[in-house]
């Protein structure tokens, strides 16, 4: 927005429509001054959760925590030994390395560098399947606090119901009379019984 100075000389004319803006404004506060106060009484309303505490508080949550807790130790100690392996192949290469022929010693760092991939491509397996699994073990929890948030949206007549928790919220300060994470648990906990 660019602001006119009402004495610049190549608008001379604002000078006067700036009064006579000013002077309609004046007149008409009387007539606006209903429909301002309208717009306030009909602001919108906004609310704000912290879903991980939500979700930490949805029963049901702390068994599939386990669970996954359980397989990704699983996965993490498949990763370890296969490391484990090829860090003892390396080492024995190492060792090796000054009384073998040079086409040994490259098939030998071949072999090593078949080894690494094979590793990095299982770990790659292992992360999407602690993905699946998390999204598996998740979803119907998420889909019960879903359906609070949403419920307490409409029930309440919230224009929009943000999530402080969410990765980029943005949000640095807020009034705190606007927190609804304890009713959406309450509500997912009366859901659940």
């Amino acid at each position: 927005m660019h602001l006119i100075h009402p004495s610049a000389p190549e608008f001379g004319m604002a000078r006067y429509s700036w009064g006579l803006v000013a002077g309609a404004l004046l007149a008409a506060a009387p007539l606006l001054a209903p429909a301002a106060s309208a717009q306030q009484a009909q602001a919108p309303k906004i609310g704000f959760i912290d879903s991980r505490v939500v979700l930490r508080e949805t029963p049901g949550y702390a068994q599939a925590e386990s669970l996954f807790t359980r397989d990704v130790e699983g996965y993490r100690l498949e990763v370890q030994k296969l490391q484990a392996s090829l860090d003892s192949a390396a080492q024995d290469f190492e060792r090796s390395s000054l009384v073998l022929s040079p086409t040994a010693r490259d098939a030998r760092r071949k072999e090593l560098e078949q080894q690494q991939s094979q590793l990095e491509r299982r770990a790659s397996e292992l992360q999407q399947r602690a993905a699946a699994r998390e999204r598996e073990l998740l979803s119907p929890l998420q889909q019960r606090v879903n359906a609070a948030i949403e419920s307490i949206r409409a029930g309440g007549g919230y224009m929009a119901i943000f999530d402080v928790s969410a990765p980029g919220a943005g949000i640095l300060a807020i009034d705190k009379s606007l927190d609804l994470t304890q009713r959406v648990i309450e509500l997912v906990k009366t859901a659940s019984r």
